[in-house]
Formats: structure tokens, C-alpha cells, sequence
């Protein structure tokens, strides 16, 4: 199974890339042009900004916790930017562990990234059910990103497509395409081994099952967490599926 490749092409914003195109709901393709994910937005180009003046944006969601924000602020003209936070943890957890004398492994990576993912679904659901308020609210074209464009942004991405009924190989695939896509940045790595820093700044199906993994425990399942988490009730699943979903 291959899906499209959909990046923009950005030079200073590397893993910006449409939704659209997947197959959804009742074989309908999402639509082009609507919802955007990416990396952060703090150090775009000035030929990059005149590329994304041109997609028509309206509105911004920037996942980014307080103090990410606040050092890599940024303005796109004529977008109104909407702050969701979500605090970091995973590399303060590497340096507190460097910290205590532990030097950490992979392994170690792999499972505080899984615990991150599980705290998505456990911690931040108020956060992710603001999230499609606001897509109900305004039905026009947005970005939503974090730093990196892969945690925050790739579970609320997947979250987003599987209400538009994409399926789940799909949209582990959308999420895997971070690895391809994103160029890490020196002046965002934090401390620890170089396998270690590999881990963090990368994806894992494992990371993006271990949330779907917490929402079956702890809901009962992705219907039950869309309803009773989220607070979409099936007229406003509908209504991001008209919206979202090409017609027949």
C-alpha cells in the first residue's frame, strides 16, 4: 500500500505537507487545500512565506508549550494564530536522567516517547477536543504544527483522519512520512547519545500505538473516546466529513 507523497516543498519548514489526497470514508479522497500539518513556523523564508500566502490560510494551531513559543515566536500575515499548548517532557526526562548518573538507551528513549503518546490521550484530551471545536468553528484553511511536527501534530493528525475514516495503514503511513520529510535542526537537539537523540527526533509506529493502544484501554475504543473525550457528537463528525471529504 503506497499514499501520496505530499509535501509543499517549503525550504525552511520541512515537514509542511497537506492532508489531502488520502482515501476516507466511503472511498472519498480528503480534500486538497483545507488542513496543512507541519514543523514549526518560526524561521520561514521570505519566498516560503510568499508560498504559503498563496494556499489561503486563515488560521494557525501551534501545539507548542509556553516556553517554545516564546523563544521561537512568529507571525504569518493575515493568520490568526491559536495557542494549544502541550508541554515537552521527553527531553527534560533524557536530561534528568544524565543528570542522575543514568546514561540512557535506546530503549529507554523508545518507551518515555510511548509514555508521551499515552499522555496525549490521558493528559491533553481537553487540549485535542479544543482542536476540533476549532475545525467545527472555522471551516477554512489551516496549519497545525508543533516544533517538530511529528508528536503533537502526528497524533492530532491521526486523530483528524481517522474521523474522516481514513484507513489505519494509511495514516500510519502519514505519520511515518516525518522520517523522510523533517531536517533536524542543531539548534533544537537537546542533550544525550547520539541513538538516543535519533529516537526522540524520529517516529515509531510504536509511539502512535501506544496512544491508540491507551484510548481502547481507557475509553473503550476510538468511538467512545471521539464521543465522551473529545465531545464529537455523529452531527459534527458529519459535518468535518462533509467539509473535509471530496463528494461523490
Amino acid at each position: 500500500m503506497t499514499t501520496p507523497l505530499r509535501p509543499l516543498q517549503l525550504q525552511s519548514a520541512t515537514n509542511f505537507r497537506d492532508l489531502g489526497g488520502l482515501v476516507g470514508a466511503q472511498g472519498r479522497r480528503v480534500r486538497s487545500g483545507r488542513v496543512f500539518r507541519s514543523d514549526h513556523l518560526a524561521a520561514l523564508s521570505t519566498a516560503d512565506l510568499a508560498h504559503l500566502q498563496t494556499l489561503g490560510l486563515t488560521h494557525s494551531i501551534d501545539f507548542r508549550g509556553l516556553a517554545e513559543r516564546a523563544e521561537r515566536p512568529y507571525a504569518l500575515p493575515g493568520v490568526r494564530t491559536l495557542a494549544l499548548s502541550i508541554e515537552p517532557t521527553v527531553v527534560q526526562r533524557i536530561q534528568a536522567l544524565l543528570d542522575a548518573g543514568h546514561t540512557p538507551s535506546q530503549s529507554d528513549a523508545v518507551a518515555l516517547m510511548c509514555e508521551t503518546y499515552r499522555g496525549f490521550v490521558l493528559d491533553n484530551t481537553a487540549v485535542f477536543r479544543r482542536f476540533f471545536q476549532h475545525l467545527l468553528a472555522h471551516p477554512t484553511p489551516l496549519v497545525f504544527h508543533c516544533t517538530a511536527g511529528k508528536d503533537r501534530t502526528g497524533f492530532a493528525a491521526a486523530l483528524l483522519l481517522s474521523v474522516l475514516g481514513v484507513e489505519h495503514e494509511a495514516i500510519v503511513h502519514d505519520y511515518l512520512l516525518t522520517n523522510q520529510l523533517y531536517r533536524r535542526s542543531p539548534a533544537l537537539e537537546g542533550a544525550g547519545p547520539a541513538s538516543v537523540m535519533d529516537v526522540l527526533w524520529q517516529v515509531q509506529p510504536a509511539f502512535l500505538q501506544a496512544a491508540f493502544d491507551c484510548v481502547e484501554q481507557s475509553f473503550g475504543g476510538l468511538p467512545q473516546y471521539l464521543e465522551t473525550g473529545l465531545g464529537l457528537q455523529p452531527e459534527e463528525l458529519d459535518r468535518l466529513r462533509q467539509h473535509l471529504l471530496e463528494a461523490y
